[in-house]
C-alpha cells in the first residue's frame, strides 16, 4: 500500500450484514432482551447501537434501551493531549444497575478506549455483565481486553488507520484502511 492510499474493507451492505449477525449473536448470547441494554461509545459507536438495537426490534419485537457514553474524563491519555478535548454528555437515561450492557464501538485497537469506558460505567451503576461488540477488531491490545462481539477481524499494521464511515456522520457506509504517514 503506497503512503495515504485508501483499501476499502467494508462497504454498506458488508456493514448491514455484520450488524444483523451481532444482533442475532447478542440475542442468542443473552437469550433474549431481558434486563438487556445497548450503550455506544461516543462518536460512531452510537449510530452502530442504535443499528443494532433497530435489528433486535426487528428480530424480537422488542425495544432495547439505548445509553450514550462518553468518555473523554477517562483517557489515560488526557494529561498527555496538546489540545483541549471537547467533553459532551453521557446520555444514559436508565439505571444499569443489574442490567446486562452490551458497549459499541466502531474499532477495538489497543483496548483503551472500551477501558475507559468500562471505568466510566462503574461511575453509573453496578450493573450485572458488561459484553463488547465492534464493527471492526484490528487486533495490538496492550490491555487484556477482547470483544464478545465482531464484525470483522481486520489484521493491521502499527502504521495503518481504520476508518470506519457511517451515514448519519459521515454521509457513506464504508470501512477503509489507510497507511499512516507518521
Amino acid at each position: 500500500m503506497s503512503p495515504r492510499e485508501k483499501v476499502q474493507i467494508m462497504d454498506a451492505d458488508d456493514i448491514r450484514r455484520a450488524l444483523t449477525r451481532i444482533a442475532h449473536e447478542i440475542l442468542e448470547k443473552n437469550a433474549g432482551t431481558e434486563d438487556l441494554v445497548l450503550i455506544g461509545i461516543r462518536r460512531r459507536g452510537v449510530p452502530l447501537a442504535r443499528r443494532i438495537a433497530d435489528r433486535i426490534k426487528k428480530i424480537e419485537d422488542a425495544a432495547v434501551p439505548q445509553g450514550i457514553l462518553d468518555i473523554t474524563l477517562y483517557r489515560d491519555d488526557l494529561s498527555q493531549l496538546d489540545y483541549h478535548p471537547l467533553v459532551r454528555k453521557t446520555e444514559v437515561p436508565f439505571s444499569i444497575t443489574g442490567k446486562k450492557i452490551v458497549l459499541v464501538d466502531d474499532v477495538l485497537f489497543t483496548g483503551r478506549t472500551a477501558r475507559a469506558a468500562l471505568d466510566a460505567l462503574m461511575d453509573l451503576g453496578r450493573p450485572q455483565l458488561i459484553q463488547l461488540a465492534v464493527l471492526i477488531d484490528r487486533g495490538h491490545r496492550e490491555l487484556p481486553i477482547r470483544a464478545d462481539y465482531v464484525g470483522k477481524n481486520v489484521p493491521t499494521s502499527r502504521k495503518e488507520v481504520v476508518q470506519v464511515s457511517l451515514m448519519e456522520i459521515d454521509e457513506e457506509d464504508k470501512v477503509t484502511i489507510v497507511e499512516n504517514d507518521t
